[in-house]
């Protein structure tokens, strides 16, 4: 077999155009990940009857991908710091593609737990890469149009993936849905391997400048704010399916709508956020988890009725789905000349306070009842705002453009049009993307992958 169709390191980064191809194969592959991730929601209740667990139990399997992909993004990337990206995104779907088929015909739990740290371990390794790479094959203006279409198979996969889950899971069973996923990740890597470019790996942080910036107090709070935020929301979210099944009471298909609803509140957030955070960023910041604590209350005074629980559910995804937004624009302002290490470790943060949600929630499911999980996370978003407001206001977002943009010894060494190269030896302290696509673009994409643009 030839390799022909293999792009060379230099063509995306020197021929001035975009490889669209490269970046669209992308967003399936974050489809993929976004949509393996939390496909167990959605079939929470009939995975745990078949491996004879308990619905708590079985939502654990969130936390086990959360913990490994918490590990995976503090220090797989670094273990692989001399292997090619290309390679490196090809080993994460092929893990993909390997771990769908092993859930799919997993005889017991443990099995069934083994195929969920597979999806952890691709989940860390890819996000913490995803923008960089995205910077090596944008040419510069394209690169606010690749973050937005990356973020597009999230967002796609956060609409379809829990209702399609569940009207799949009721044809076909829950081990038949996830089945369906083997062949869209062999897609992805045979996709992969015809359009993705070389790139050789570059320099990354370590883990020791990544926790280096908790030192930084506002930052530290910042951080405290979004674990509570997120470990908030998982709290609630990962068992809405046995909430609107045994308490609101709703057939499949009505739950399927419900959980539409979710999604499509969700992608709404995104188009919108932007334009807010523009102006009123620390506003959101407090806003955001407020909102959603008083919802989560109102679920549980009006979980069995299911109209004003299906129209909280749709703005429960208004309004959770643009924390990351939120949050990631923050960072970039106040941190911008550190974004690669603070990013990895917002990455980490995630993803453990995913698994701390998933933990926290399922034992006050089985234990105290439901309505004990929902209590929890209107409690721990309440704190997330709480901690926002005390972090004190970010830095105006075009203060910090206008800085760069006036220093002209910055912006004449590379123009805005031109590509960004695939290699370059550079000092650390200019380890990221130049202003035109930073932080701006992050906000403007509505992107929502925790990993700062490198400038490679």
């Amino acid at each position: 077999m030839t390799i022909d169709f293999v792009l060379d390191e230099a063509t995306a980064a020197d021929s001035g155009t975009t490889p669209w191809s490269a970046v669209v194969c992308l967003s399936l592959l974050t489809f993929l990940l976004v949509g393996l991730e939390f496909l167990p929601v959605s079939l929470l209740t009939p995975i745990a009857q078949d491996l004879a667990v308990s619905e708590g139990q079985a939502g654990q399997a969130i936390a086990v991908s959360g913990f490994f992909a918490v590990v995976t993004s503090l220090f797989g990337n670094s273990l692989l710091r001399n292997v090619d990206r290309r390679t490196v995104v090809l080993v994460y779907t092929a893990v993909l593609a390997a771990l769908s088929l092993a859930v799919a015909l997993a005889p017991n739990f443990l099995v069934f737990l083994a195929g969920r740290a597979l999806v952890g371990i691709a989940i860390g390794g890819f996000w913490s890469l995803s923008t960089a790479i995205l910077a090596r094959l944008a040419a510069g203006p394209d690169l606010p149009k690749a973050i937005a279409l990356l973020q597009g198979g999230t967002a796609f996969a956060l609409v379809i993936a829990a209702p399609v889950g569940s009207f799949l899971g009721s044809l076909i069973g829950w081990r038949g849905t996830f089945f369906v996923t083997v062949p869209i990740g062999l897609a992805a890597l045979v996709w992969q391997l015809a359009v993705l470019p070389k790139m050789p790996p570059i320099e990354i942080a370590s883990v020791s400048s990544m926790f280096g910036l908790l030192r930084n107090r506002r930052f530290a709070i910042g951080m405290g704010a979004t674990g509570l935020a997120f470990i908030g929301q998982n709290a609630l979210s990962i068992y809405l399916r046995p909430v609107l099944e045994n308490v609101t009471g709703l057939e499949v298909n009505t739950l399927s709508l419900a959980l539409l609803g979710v999604g499509l509140g969700g992608v709404a957030g995104l188009s919108i956020v932007g334009f807010i955070l523009r102006r009123h960023l620390t506003a959101v910041l407090i806003g955001l988890p407020s909102a959603l604590a008083v919802f989560a209350l109102l679920l549980i005074a009006f979980g069995p009725f299911a109209r004003a629980t299906a129209g909280l559910l749709v703005l429960w995804g208004l309004f959770a789905t643009p924390i990351p937004v939120a949050w990631n624009t923050w960072m970039s302002t106040l941190i911008p000349e550190d974004l690669e290490a603070g990013g990895g470790l917002q990455v980490a943060l995630i993803q453990f306070a995913i698994a701390g949600g998933a933990i926290a929630g399922g034992l006050l499911f089985d234990v105290a009842g439901w309505w004990s999980a929902f209590l929890l996370a209107a409690v721990l978003l309440t704190g997330s705002a709480l901690l926002a407001a005390s972090a004190g206001p970010a830095p105006e977002l075009f203060q910090f453009l206008s800085r760069r943009i006036s220093c002209p010894k910055e912006s004449r060494t590379r123009s805005s049009s031109s590509p960004v190269p695939a290699v370059a030896s550079v000092k650390r302290r200019h380890a990221i993307m130049p202003h035109e696509a930073l932080p701006w673009s992050w906000v403007h994409a509505g992107h929502t992958a925790s990993t700062p643009l490198s400038r490679n």
